[in-house]
């Protein structure tokens, strides 16, 4: 027998309860109200009559043949809509679980699924979700349930009813538009109470683990190269060399990430930082993931940046998702090996993802490389497979481990020499080594006059030198590229506090270096 045949669905609908019971309904039918009597179909079999010269006589088997098979999509789609069989309905016409890719101009795009199976979600895992929100809400909207789990209202609507049906909600008022307030029973509440002694979320539903691996897939950055044209737009803020340009270019194109190195004050953390620019667009991430009845939360307000969202879409996308512009997640001196793995919140018992898992499709900056919690070692030998192989291992709370990619530009920043902090097998995987050196006279020089008419300040050329000169040369002090930037607010604010003329004079020049460079 082929999967999917009308007798499969009949059996699988007989075995689930009479269809009335289930209350289902076509899908483009609006809710029943009591001005709006439901339309009894047609049964009639009357025929139109037909003109024998315009229209052959059709062949009877054909004419079977396409009744039957009206009949067979028509019994899919109607199982389909109903939660309780949409994931054997899946199993029997053979779909799977992650949905077609949604490519726009060859740009991915999560749209908004039709049936659970779609989702990638079980009815008991969307059901948990609304009774823990209806347990904390009250009483709640079935549109407002639907915008809060991220889900079609069609959908949700469906769920609801079927909460109904178990008597674990109630309706308490119809409203305008179909449109229904509900409230859990006594029931339902109980219900709720024991699902969120294991976990407190109810939150927006969570993405399979398999749907969310194929939009990193369809987003990566494996393969992009950015032009020349724009890896300048992306730094075109910073005052560094063409060559410098170039270097960190061409390890943008490697996409195997960079070590920048060299002393404080040269930029490192602001290249790095805009490294992700230059590639220009934006990503779609889940809200959170489940594997293996885990929830795991993605999305981070504090390090990825949400794009506002296009009205003309908001109906098309699954509300599961948000589109963040390429994260760029950056470390320091605070990194511990527990935020490479998932952390556990114990009271909501839902995990939260690694810094890792959060830059997927974009950058992951460890700043500060050689001074975290963590010896060098811990974090080479840690990452070492990831950086080869593009995959990461996570463990989770139930002792499982899962398997994600591991699809960003690394890129390590640090004071120290790459030779004194790790070995020569971990520098090899990481192909670009780039100095960050110095300052020249020339470019202080540009830098300072060029920060000074951005500050609106008056300077001469002879104050420059008069810095250049007495302050640099005569006291063997290097060039930094940070320090014009950090001596003109403090000429700023002593012209403020002594309410003097915004213009650079050899005093102020004195006293902004005495108090920059007194210990340093």
């Amino acid at each position: 027998m082929q999967p999917g045949t009308l007798t499969d669905i009949d059996n699988l609908l007989m075995s689930l309860g009479n269809e009335e019971d289930l209350e289902v309904e076509p899908k483009s039918a609006p809710p029943m109200t009591s001005e709006e009597p439901q339309e009894t179909p047609s049964t009639s079999n009357e025929k139109p009559e037909e003109n024998p010269e315009e229209s052959p006589a059709p062949n009877e088997e054909s004419k079977e043949a396409e009744a039957t098979e009206k009949t067979h999509a028509e019994k899919i789609e109607e199982a389909r809509r109903l939660p309780k069989v949409s994931d054997a309905v899946a199993k029997l016409t053979g779909e799977t679980s992650i949905r077609r890719l949604n490519m726009n101009n060859g740009v991915f795009m999560p749209l908004s699924p039709e049936s659970l199976n779609d989702a990638g979600l079980s009815l008991s895992e969307v059901m948990n979700l609304i009774l823990k929100f209806l347990y904390n809400r009250g009483v709640e909207t079935g549109y407002k349930t639907a915008l809060q789990v991220g889900l079609k209202f069609p959908l949700v609507e469906g769920i609801l009813r079927q909460l109904k049906i178990e008597r674990l909600a109630a309706y308490k008022n119809s409203i305008a538009g179909g449109d229904y307030l509900y409230e859990l029973t006594e029931l339902g509440r109980d219900r709720a109470r024991t699902l969120s002694v294991q976990s407190t979320y109810f939150g927006t539903a969570p993405v399979p683990l398999d749907q969310y691996i194929a939009s990193v897939n369809a987003q990566t950055l494996a393969g992009r190269k950015p032009s020349l044209k724009a890896i300048r737009r992306a730094f075109s803020d910073l005052d560094i060399s063409d060559r410098m340009i170039s270097n960190i270019g061409q390890a943008i194109h490697s996409g195997r990430g960079m070590f920048l190195y060299g002393a404080p004050g040269n930029g490192k953390t602001s290249m790095a930082e805009r490294v992700t620019k230059s590639f220009g667009d934006t990503i779609w991430i889940p809200r959170s993931i489940v594997a293996s009845g885990e929830i795991i939360r993605l999305f981070d307000p504090n390090r990825h940046r949400p794009i506002e969202g296009d009205s003309d879409h908001d109906q098309e996308v699954d509300g599961r998702w948000v589109q963040i512009e390429r994260p760029t997640i950056v470390s320091g001196g605070e990194l511990t090996m527990e935020d490479l793995e998932i952390t556990y919140i114990r009271k909501t018992g839902v995990g939260e993802a690694p810094l890792q898992l959060k830059s997927n499709c974009g950058t992951l900056l460890i700043d500060d490389f050689g001074r975290q919690r963590m010896s060098t070692d811990e974090l080479l030998n840690r990452w070492i497979v990831p950086l080869e192989q593009r995959i990461d291992f996570l463990h989770m709370e139930s002792g499982r481990t899962i398997q994600v990619p591991f699809d960003q530009l690394i890129i390590f920043s640090s004071n120290l020499e790459p030779r004194d902090l790790v070995d020569d097998a971990f520098l090899r995987r990481i192909p670009y080594k780039i100095e960050v050196k110095d300052a020249s006279e020339v470019e202080f020089r540009n830098l300072f006059i060029k920060m000074a008419k951005k500050a609106r300040f008056e300077c001469s050329h002879e104050t420059v030198d008069y810095l250049i000169q007495h302050h640099y040369v005569g006291a063997n002090r290097p060039f930094r590229f940070c320090h014009p930037r950090d001596l003109l607010r403090q000429v700023e604010n002593r012209c403020t506090l002594h309410n003097l003329p915004h213009e650079i004079t050899k005093s102020a020049i004195d006293q902004a270096v005495e108090n920059y460079f007194s210990i340093m």
